[in-house]
């Protein structure tokens, strides 16, 4: 899964090579705004996948393939509900990304032809999220891994060919992104009928059951506002950024990408550790749940130290790849070690989200984040004026142990009651 997530960050970049050989910087702002308006929607529904993986894996541990098959269907049904009505809001949606993000006039036009076309995948896009967290939950890495490559090896391949071989431009990347969705989604459908027909349909009334409806909701809900406080963390430290200027708002903005691409490295097991826990959790074994605690332990920390000797031997040769401008160079390379360190303070933060989702603890994962959130903000606004930048840099690194130390605290008692 490690290496299927890190497949994620080159559609963006294919997207933006291919808008950039365009040579209008209205079209790539509008590629750029549009695709952050989508990073924050389907960020929040992405608690889809992370729901279903932890439910399924619970009932893979039980050996309930039933009600793996009625809480994969309950998912499926939430992502298209959820999909037609971001359809339906794709103007206001728009209008209100406009609005915050506030560019000009020719950028506005571009962001709203792409958002138009790629909101048509919303409800594929929620599909393949309801089947991932299927496929993850009963610990299939190598279909999640195949699965991944299909999805984001279509979406480069038809964004490269109707973008610039057909001469489509920006609308050309975005119906590839929609072509991507819509043929991952009829493969993974297929899957899962061949898969739901051997073993037998569930009646309906079980796929609708009350119940386990509401638990799936409870845990969409914690885990979108857990999303929320992440989104909103990374939003404050990047307009506390602006404030010291447009040279170090470039290179904070060029550090964040590191980080990032650090925490797909890592997602790799921190998927695990849901599809661990929660399989220990549904067998009531605390003894696999304990060693899957210290296994995602020694391996999270081992490709976090990975993650940020890469950072640190090779970011400098891409903060010059990445920008030209001295003083951008300058800063960006001054606070490398800030940026690649964070591989290190986040990893716990990574590992615990891991296994509270899995054991579905979502509402103490959630109150931490926010109370990660709250200390992120007093540290933002009391003290790190006068550190500058290295201030922002402190609180996204305090921001990451708190959230991890926080969860870590809690663990033991929460592991007591669950198999008391």
């Amino acid at each position: 899964m490690t290496l299927a997530y890190l497949t994620t960050p080159l559609i963006g970049i294919v997207d933006t090579g291919v808008v950039g050989r365009l040579g209008d910087a209205a079209i790539l702002g509008g590629l750029a705004a549009g695709a952050l308006t989508f990073d924050v929607v389907f960020s929040t529904f992405n608690s889809l996948r992370s729901s279903t993986t932890g439910l399924v894996a619970q009932a893979h541990g039980r050996g309930d393939t039933g009600e793996e098959q009625a809480i994969t269907l309950r998912s499926l049904v939430a992502a298209v509900a959820i999909g037609v009505i971001l359809i339906i809001l794709t103007t206001p949606i728009a209008t209100l990304s406009a609005w915050f993000i506030s560019p000009e006039p020719g950028v506005v036009d571009a962001m709203r032809t792409y958002i138009d076309i790629r909101m048509l995948a919303a409800p594929l896009t929620l599909i393949n999220f309801s089947i991932l967290g299927y496929v993850l939950g009963r610990g299939e890495g190598t279909l999640g891994l195949l699965f991944q490559i299909l999805l984001n090896g279509t979406n480069i391949l038809l964004s490269i060919w109707l973008g610039l071989g057909l001469g489509w431009g920006l609308e050309g990347v975005a119906w590839g992104t929609l072509g991507g969705e819509l043929l991952a989604a009829l493969v993974g459908l297929s899957v899962l009928a061949r898969r739901f027909g051997r073993a037998g349909r569930v009646p309906w009334n079980r796929v609708v059951d009350l119940p386990g409806m509401l638990r799936m909701l409870s845990l969409n809900r914690d885990i979108m506002i857990r999303s929320f406080s992440l989104l909103a963390a990374f939003a404050l430290f990047t307009r506390q950024g602006a404030q010291l200027g447009t040279a170090t708002l470039a290179a904070n903005a060029i550090l964040m990408n590191f980080f990032l691409v650090a925490g797909y490295f890592l997602d790799g097991f921190a998927t695990a550790a849901e599809q661990l826990a929660g399989r220990a959790v549904g067998a009531r074994h605390e003894p696999a749940f304990r060693r899957a605690v210290w296994l995602t332990s020694v391996w999270g920390f081992a490709l976090a130290v990975i993650a940020a000797v890469i950072l640190l031997l090779f970011g400098g040769a891409l903060i010059r790849l990445l920008t030209t401008t001295p003083e951008v160079r300058e800063i960006a390379g001054t606070f490398l070690p800030w940026a690649a360190l964070t591989a290190v303070s986040g990893v716990l933060a990574f590992q615990m989200d891991g296994i509270f989702i899995g054991a579905t603890w979502s509402r103490d994962m959630r109150n931490m984040m926010l109370l990660s959130l709250a200390a992120f903000v007093l540290w933002l606004f009391a003290a790190a004026d006068s550190y500058g930048n290295a201030g922002l840099w402190i609180a996204i690194h305090l921001f990451l142990v708190m959230r991890g130390l926080s969860l870590l605290a809690i663990l033991p008692s929460r592991t007591r009651e669950t198999f008391a």
